[in-house]
């Protein structure tokens, strides 16, 4: 029997409809996970290296990326992610608004995880944040990271 493990999620999202759908998407499902948020490039890349008022923040098993951020963009924190050494095991689903092919290529390029367009309807958003966690909770074995 798999036993149902908790992990932390960090969204890294400047909308703020998005952020609270996100979190009642968790709170819907009973989603028990930890999630933390941000609302920059800039901020995630603080919360990920522990830096600027996130010392104690907890390493994330899963980060939830929009690509388009103020300060830093999600491409640019993805590049980052996927380059260091520390973090780059660090699975990175991108939910974004954009459908554009060339996100799509480039965020595979580098090296996202998977690729999720954020649905409109408020009902397909709560289901595919609950996809997205039974998929990274129950399905996938993710690495110890610390």
């Amino acid at each position: 029997m798999n036993e149902m493990r908790w992990i932390d999620v960090l969204l890294v999202e400047d909308d703020p409809g998005d952020i609270l759908l996100t979190k009642e998407a968790f709170e819907l499902n009973k989603v028990r996970n930890k999630l933390h948020v941000v609302n920059d490039g800039e901020q995630a890349m603080a919360f990920l290296r522990r830096e600027e008022g996130y010392e104690d923040a907890p390493r994330p098993d899963l980060i939830l990326l929009d690509l388009n951020l103020p300060r830093k963009d999600g491409r640019e924190v993805l590049q980052d992610i996927k380059g260091d050494e520390e973090l780059r095991r660090i699975p990175v689903v991108v939910l974004t608004t954009s459908e554009a092919e060339e996100d799509i290529l480039r965020s595979y390029n580098l090296h996202a995880n998977a690729y999720v367009s954020k649905p409109v309807d408020f009902d397909q958003f709560i289901s595919v944040v609950r996809r997205i966690d039974d998929f990274f909770v129950t399905v996938v074995k993710l690495p110890s990271i610390d």
